[in-house]
């Protein structure tokens, strides 16, 4: 099954830095790229991240985020989301992709960078269902 592997390796009180690989039903790398997500504060609605483990996803159309995935069966919480956004204030417990990392704003964070463009891209290699595999190794090198 296709699968989209996070693997975060930042996390300060404002937000978690990922890196994220994509592989095909033959084990193949797809694309790759980096997630933003909130810190880690107990899985608690719109201000965590989900806790790390294994999610089935499919694929959702909203007005607001256009084509995205939807993260299923998080204990505790509902309408987790892959979407475009660069910022941490721009996700209330989702997962935002992009293709680096940059202070964008000058807040002294570091951003994702061409989210929309990384949207694009997952949504034409993934299929309408795939996993999402969560795994912490905080404070590893991977930028």
């Amino acid at each position: 099954m296709f699968r989209i592997e996070v693997i975060r390796f930042l996390e300060n009180d404002k937000q978690t830095l990922s890196k994220f690989i994509v592989f095909d039903d033959y084990n193949c790398e797809l694309t790759q790229g980096y997630m933003l997500e909130l810190p880690d504060r107990n899985n608690e609605t719109s201000i965590s991240c989900i806790n790390e483990g294994e999610y089935d996803c499919v694929k959702r159309f909203s007005e607001k985020y256009g084509n995205h995935f939807h993260v299923l069966n998080v204990f505790g919480r509902s309408y987790i989301l892959i979407h475009h956004g660069n910022f941490y204030y721009n996700t209330r417990g989702c997962l935002l992709p992009g293709d680096g990392l940059k202070d964008i704003n000058n807040d002294g964070l570091k951003d994702v960078t061409n989210s929309k463009n990384v949207m694009e891209i997952l949504n034409n290699v993934l299929p309408e269902e795939f996993k999402l595999i969560i795994k912490n190794q905080i404070n590893q090198i991977y930028e």
